[in-house]
């Protein structure tokens, strides 16, 4: 959360608990038969903990904001209690057995909401669930009306929020929709066996593969295989730095370069997926990028990018693309160690040359 937030949290945190009784114990409950049995279930931005009755145990809470540590801490004496940012999780990765985020994720800037998550989609094992609420409508900003002045506010709408959520990894075990009011969104769902988006704003370079390996997925970062040159490539292009090949947050934030795929389902070869995913996913990426704005989306792998948009398509910038509006899109050859016809060589210059077009 932003710095106002958070002092407005912790000058206002018993006055918060008092005001704000758990009114979705119900559904708290509910939720916590649903988390994989054994392993920590988080209460994310857990505030004073009036949802730790309903949450059951192993339990751990976190909140940004000390005050609301404290009372947390006083509340569920056999529940540890950290403080922490949404978008830097203290956690294990494959650790936690479900996720709780009752109007936590709303303090973001909603181009921060996907590394958010993926860093949540990385602590979480697989299969675990995800129940969090968020604020529907548009905009972003600190509210004109509000009982506890100065806090910022993201909206959603429902398609919007879905969108970036199966970015982030997760399979959604139901739309996401609003309640009877109209004012909340809920969001339910499942860390998939995949990897999530590395995004975020002002990208000079947003990477496409086209689907995670499974070794990739198990990994955690693009491009793991033993034999992929993705990376080699990359820092000898100067894409990346050669400290930060392999970390796919440290390249968001230091090289401005983000990951994501075509098809967020992992498979052994990517021979194995249909022409039908990768039009959808091609839906996808273009939406995310139109969001984002980085400056070229750099996609690897020439025959899925014939698949999704062009048959005629030929390595390099392609002509505009309807629904990239400025983005310019480069297409290279795969680095698989199977694309044997395209060298080491031939790889570094295309990176180069779309580094170049950004």
């Amino acid at each position: 959360m932003d710095d106002a937030t958070r002092t407005t949290y912790e000058a206002r945190a018993g006055e918060w608990a008092e005001r704000r009784p758990p009114s979705l114990a119900a559904h708290a409950a509910a939720f916590s038969q649903r988390c994989l049995p054994g392993r920590p279930i988080v209460d994310l931005g857990c505030g004073p903990g009036s949802y730790f009755p309903s949450l059951g145990r192993p339990l751990v809470g976190l909140d940004g904001a000390w005050a609301m540590v404290e009372l947390a801490a006083r509340s569920g004496p056999d529940v540890p209690v950290v403080q922490a940012d949404l978008r830097q999780l203290p956690f294990a990765p494959l650790r936690l057995g479900g996720a709780w985020a009752r109007a936590s994720y709303l303090h973001l800037h909603r181009h921060h909401l996907p590394v958010a998550l993926a860093q949540l989609h990385r602590a979480l094992a697989v299969g675990a669930p995800l129940e969090m609420t968020l604020l529907c409508g548009t905009g972003e900003g600190v509210l004109a009306e509000d009982d506890f002045p100065g806090r910022f506010f993201a909206h959603w709408q429902p398609d919007e929020l879905a969108a970036v959520v199966v970015g982030a990894g997760f399979d959604l075990d139901e739309p996401v929709g609003s309640g009877p009011s109209g004012e909340w969104l809920t969001v339910r769902a499942r860390a998939a066996p995949t990897l999530p988006d590395f995004v975020g704003p002002d990208m000079k370079v947003l990477v496409c593969g086209l689907n995670p390996s499974v070794v990739s997925a198990q990994a955690g970062f693009n491009y793991s295989g033993a034999t992929n040159r993705f990376w080699r490539a990359a820092v000898a292009s100067g894409l990346v730095g050669a400290d930060r090949a392999r970390r796919p947050l440290a390249i968001l934030a230091a090289d401005r370069v983000g990951l994501t795929d075509l098809v967020k389902r992992a498979t052994p070869r990517a021979d194995a997926l249909t022409a039908a995913e990768y039009r959808d996913g091609w839906a996808r990426i273009r939406a995310l990028a139109a969001w984002l704005q980085p400056q070229v989306v750099l996609f690897v792998g020439l025959a899925g990018w014939r698949v999704a948009v062009d048959r005629k398509a030929q390595p390099g910038v392609q002509p505009p693309v309807p629904g990239l509006g400025q983005v310019v899109a480069y297409v290279m050859p795969s680095t698989s160690g199977l694309n044997a016809a395209t060298g080491m060589d031939a790889l570094v210059a295309h990176m180069r040359a779309a580094l170049a077009v950004g």
